[in-house]
């Protein structure tokens, strides 16, 4: 068999983070400026079965059955060819890289359990469909996340812009006009696990403050839905920071947040909030494109340690995926 690779991006949540695990909506696109890759190399001289993993990125390299039943890049492998109902399969090695930020609300894991789940069923001659992978993510996402949205890995897997609620048909976005996003990080890592661990212990102390709270961001993820389908970027951009005002009272923001988003604002961002579990990770801003460059300088001076640029064309149809 010949060597196979697989590659998968980043993703950034624009609106809904926190409330979507209860049933709100929310938006997410594609990072493709940060990429995930797994590369399946025949082993030939090995018995069937055996497996080499490598991952230079966090360390690992080691045979398959050294990894434990938890750790996530094992589970993936071992997901995937329980899936495909194979056993034994003919030896390989797999060697995974990434440039994606880890714990930063890129959806890291999500990236590294697709690729390793195209690469092998691609090696195998059965290769999954996109609903087949983002289900494996899924799976693994548990693991990462203890109660995963599906955010992740559905936009990862199928690789652009989506409306998301957890349990309901996934829609595409149709975008009226391109979007300019600046991603700044804050350096500090967050596990998403506990945050999201925390808001459901304040959710069952309070459940009608953040009932209110979870379908104010519901709305406020509909009426951006609209702005992006017209290409209203002004209203995209205040729905941004209005949505970034929730998740402070849910208390999900961190300082070093704050200040990324007030310096956003302050340099011309026509929007910015936090994404993804917060507690640190990233910030997102919505920029005109002539903006973008005096923007990133601010970000930098203002404590960001990295800034990623990345695009929301405007060619997508809106259709059920």
């Amino acid at each position: 068999m010949p060597a196979t690779s697989s590659s998968y991006p980043g993703k950034i949540i624009l609106f809904g983070e926190h409330a979507v695990v209860y049933h709100s909506h929310a938006i997410a696109i594609p990072v493709n400026q940060v990429r995930t890759t797994a590369v399946i190399t025949p082993l030939i001289q090995y018995p069937p079965g055996s497996i080499e993993v490598s991952a230079p990125d966090i360390n690992t390299k080691c045979r398959l059955n050294m990894l434990a039943e938890t750790d996530p890049i094992g589970y993936a492998v071992r997901l995937t060819l329980q899936k495909l109902h194979v056993d034994k399969p003919p030896a390989f090695s797999i060697h995974i890289t990434s440039n994606i930020p880890i714990a930063a609300g890129l959806g890291s894991g999500a990236s590294v359990s697709c690729s390793i789940a195209k690469s092998i069923s691609t090696y195998l001659g059965k290769p999954f469909s996109p609903v087949e992978i983002s289900d494996i993510a899924f799976e693994v996402e548990k693991l990462h996340h203890g109660i995963p949205s599906g955010v992740d890995n559905t936009v990862i897997a199928i690789g652009q812009p989506v409306l998301f609620q957890h349990g309901e048909e996934i829609q595409s976005l149709q975008v009226g006009e391109t979007l300019n996003f600046i991603i700044a990080d804050t350096g500090i890592k967050a596990q998403t696990g506990e945050v999201v661990g925390s808001v459901r212990l304040r959710w069952q102390a309070d459940p009608t403050r953040f009932d209110t709270l979870f379908q104010q961001i519901d709305h406020i993820v509909l009426a951006a839905r609209d702005a992006i389908r017209i290409g209203d970027v002004e209203t995209t951009g205040k729905l941004m920071l209005k949505n970034h005002q929730l998740l402070q009272d849910m208390e999900v923001s961190h300082p070093a947040l704050d200040r990324l988003v007030e310096t956003a604002m302050s340099a011309n961002a026509l929007g910015a909030k936090l994404s993804g579990a917060g507690w640190g990770g990233n910030m997102i801003a919505l920029v005109r494109e002539n903006a973008l460059p005096p923007l990133e300088n601010a970000l930098l001076q203002a404590g960001a340690v990295r800034v990623i640029r990345t695009r929301l064309e405007s060619s997508f149809e809106e259709s059920h995926v």
